[in-house]
């Protein structure tokens, strides 16, 4: 065991319990989440005693990733899929020159929140994700948007393809099919840990898999609320700043943009005022 690994994970811990017992931070998240705020600081130190990587990460880029989550009422839980923290080595300049190396806490959303956040909208009568096995899938046409598969023609545990579909409140109806090697180049292309051990994708490709094929749907076709825009948004981000405006100031550490290579820089329609009420909530430059 490295006991220089674990004094610091344990000074990291110690500061980031410290930040959650202080009554301002309480009082922030308690606008945000009410009389749940108590359980979910308790579930974000929670997660991060039981994760050795993260108790080295800066405590405050810790708790933004957890108000963020907050923000959009997702449980930061590993165990829920809703949403993570999750620690990344992020290494830069310094005013020398030289290569330096942090460990930040980065926000991510698990499929199972976009699906939430969408539900919210009440604008989807039907949304889904899923999987299909060797002999499952038949054909896609890209054109007319028809898939054609036999869910009884499994002919082994071999995932081949990732399926994502939402039908509106209206009608409109729209797949995003691609098979796993598709999301494999995908991912390789857009993720700098891909190869990690202890990236996500090495640890549940599945449910990485499943985020990709939905997220790519829902920003290119589905219908986005303020609150989907965000979460588009500070996936896969460091939150550094964020903004009485509403404006989310985020560094994607682990890939060139957003994951989703399609997200626009700024959040729409920062002015609505429910928006900012969220943000300004939880904006505090001596605690965050």
């Amino acid at each position: 065991m490295n006991p220089k690994k674990q004094t610091k994970g344990t000074v990291g811990t110690t500061t980031l319990k410290s930040m959650i017992n202080d009554e301002r931070t309480k009082n922030k998240f308690k606008e945000l989440l009410g009389n749940k705020a108590a359980g979910f600081l308790t579930s974000l130190l929670n997660t991060t005693n039981g994760n050795a990587q993260l108790q080295e990460a800066e405590p405050q880029s810790i708790l933004k990733a957890g108000a963020i989550a907050a923000t959009l009422d997702l449980p930061i839980d590993p165990n829920l899929g809703f949403a993570y923290v999750v620690p990344y080595k992020n290494k830069y300049k310094d005013s020398y020159g030289n290569w330096q190396e942090k460990n930040e806490a980065q926000f991510q959303l698990g499929y199972k929140g976009f699906i939430q956040l969408a539900i919210r909208t009440g604008q989807y009568k039907k949304i889904n994700v899923t999987e299909l096995y060797e002999g499952q899938f038949e054909s896609y046409d890209p054109i007319t948007d028809e898939l054609k598969y036999n869910l009884g023609g499994k002919i082994s545990d071999e995932v081949t393809h990732y399926i994502a579909y939402f039908q509106t409140m209206n009608g409109f109806e729209k797949y995003n099919v691609m098979s796993k090697e598709e999301i494999r180049e995908h991912a390789k292309k857009f993720s700098k840990t891909f190869l990690s051990r202890f990236s996500s994708w090495q640890t549940n490709f599945d449910s990485m898999a499943k985020k990709t094929v939905l997220k790519l749907l829902l920003s290119k076709f589905g219908i986005l609320s303020i609150e989907m825009q965000t979460a588009q948004k500070v996936d896969q981000a460091v939150i550094k700043e964020v903004e009485p405006n509403g404006n989310v100031e985020v560094e994607y550490v682990d890939s060139p943009g957003n994951a989703s290579d399609i997200i626009e820089e700024e959040t729409a329609n920062n002015d609505v005022q429910s928006d900012n009420e969220i943000v300004e909530n939880f904006n505090s430059e001596d605690l965050f």
